[in-house]
């Protein structure tokens, strides 16, 4: 997996070690069945597709969707130490990519090595075999990001749901990477290919950051979005009378503090 080196320079928001984002994965692995949850590449394509969306995304909502790709809750007697480790490590990883999207409008997502996958013995099942054999193989690095990226909008339709060319096109991009099980995607995925090949994986990851970064600029006036504070009566003035009824002027009752 790759990633940026943490900023050391800001000790409460700074990104994940290796270290860190070992133990991270270990903890992941430990939530307890039937309960899937994502795997920290998954989780990394996650936190963007959350980072994007046209609206800003409390922790509250986005984490529980981290513990089970089919959405089921953890179970109530979860260990409070096991969770409140997860939670910090997930949640400085979610600070580090914003921040790093915001003031470069760049970040280094994590992406499989299939080289170092297979060096470590780590085959795929049959079935899985059988959807990647047709894949392009920069595809295969990318689709679990990727992956959680989509785990992201399907969870928050808040994006996809957006009436822009540029967002569907930008996602279009992103899912080029996932297996085709159409055949207006295969026609979408042919047309993609021709008009934006990719030479070799530095080139893949630069596309998908790339566009990812394009969909946060698409969306980020909308995610900062002040809604004006509609006034429900009208203003009362100093001399008025007061509003609770007292007889006296509101400067001298309720309008006195």
């Amino acid at each position: 997996m790759k990633h940026a080196p943490p900023d050391q320079s800001r000790p409460l928001t700074r990104d994940l070690t290796d270290s860190e984002f070992a133990e991270l994965d270990e903890l992941l692995a430990q939530t307890p069945a039937p309960l899937q949850a994502l795997d920290p590449i998954m989780l990394d394509g996650y936190l963007c597709g959350v980072l994007v969306q046209p609206r800003l995304i409390p922790r509250e909502e986005w984490l529980p969707p981290i513990f089970d790709y089919e959405g089921a809750s953890l179970p109530d007697d979860i260990d409070a130490a096991w969770l409140e480790r997860v939670t910090a490590l997930v949640t400085r990883r979610h600070t580090a990519l914003g921040r790093t999207l915001a003031e470069n409008g760049w970040f280094d997502p994590l992406v499989m090595d299939l080289e170092a996958e297979e060096a470590a013995g780590d085959a795929p099942s049959d079935e899985e075999a059988a959807v990647l054999a047709g894949m392009n193989p920069l595809s295969r690095s990318l689709m679990p990001w990727v992956a959680g990226f989509q785990h992201a909008t399907l969870s928050f339709p808040d994006l996809a749901d957006l009436p822009s060319e540029a967002v569907m096109s930008a996602l279009a991009r992103l899912y080029r990477h996932l297996p085709a099980e159409t055949d207006e995607e295969r026609e979408l995925l042919a047309t993609l290919e021709k008009e934006f090949p990719l030479k070799d994986i530095d080139d893949a990851v630069e596309d998908m950051v790339a566009t990812v970064a394009e969909l946060n600029d698409l969306t980020r006036e909308q995610r900062y979005k002040v809604e004006a504070v509609k006034r429900e009566a009208p203003k009362v003035g100093r001399n008025d009378p007061c509003p609770c009824g007292s007889g006296r002027k509101f400067k001298v009752c309720h309008g006195a503090n």
